[in-house]
């Protein structure tokens, strides 16, 4: 079967994230769906993307476990959401240069793709993955430690997470706003639309975001007006 090209730098890239990951797998951890479709149906990184996620998940349930013996599981949950989204994954991604190595189809190059917070969290999904695969548990829970611990240290402080519209909902009611609407456009090709929401209270735009289904793109902007809103109780947690 035939494999993309490897970009180049990325055997640069690898060494300065500190895995020993075969090109190879790496080049399909970086391989946007868009590019695959484009260059006669190559793989591309969704499995990996898919693996990584759970990988992942795991890594910071465990180490929140750890640093909360006390806090009861849907608390646990609302810090994991707060540390597992698009925007941190976005953010750790765009820290190690990731952007530059995605390969993308002419489409999402033409839309900045590389630098769409989906795309990031996705394709550092799919990394982690390919390391799981590559290299084991190990390497993998020290690549997510390097690139997330930041925002571990800081799960307090970052918001309600969980579930982003609900959480804009609550939020809304408790300052007394009026309603959260939704608006949803989408571009691309069947097989790889791209989704931007943007979200009005009381008809003042807070929010946008984008994903790769309506309800992502959704959560992406109600994360985003939740910060605008929400920022002082994001710094300042009431007590439960």
């Amino acid at each position: 079967m035939a494999h993309a090209p490897v970009p180049d730098g990325l055997a640069q890239f690898r060494d300065r994230i500190g895995v020993r990951t075969d090109t190879e797998v790496l080049t399909q951890a970086v391989t946007h769906r868009s590019y695959a479709y484009e260059n006669g149906d190559l793989p591309h990184n969704e499995r990996l993307e898919f693996l990584g996620d759970a990988v992942l998940g795991l890594v910071v349930t465990d180490e929140l476990y750890r640093r909360h013996p006390e806090a009861p599981e849907g608390h646990l949950a609302r810090l994991r959401a707060a540390v597992v989204n698009a925007r941190s994954l976005a953010t750790a991604a765009r820290g190690i240069g990731l952007g530059e190595f995605i390969l993308l189809g002419i489409g999402e190059r033409r839309t900045q793709g590389s630098d769409k917070p989906s795309i990031l969290a996705d394709t550092l999904e799919a990394v982690i993955g390919a390391v799981y695969v590559e290299e084991g548990l190990a390497a993998a829970t020290a690549l997510i430690h390097r690139l997330l611990d930041d925002f571990i240290d800081r799960a307090e402080l970052l918001g309600a997470g969980l579930d982003w519209k609900t959480s804009l909902q609550e939020l809304v009611a408790r300052l007394e706003l009026g309603t959260p609407t939704y608006q949803v456009s989408d571009e691309g090709p069947d097989h790889a639309k791209t989704f931007t929401a943007e979200v009005a209270v009381d008809g003042i735009l807070y929010g946008s975001g984008t994903g790769t289904s309506k309800k992502a793109a959704e959560a992406a902007a109600a994360e985003a007006a939740w910060s605008v809103l929400g920022s002082d109780e994001a710094v300042a947690p009431s007590p439960d």
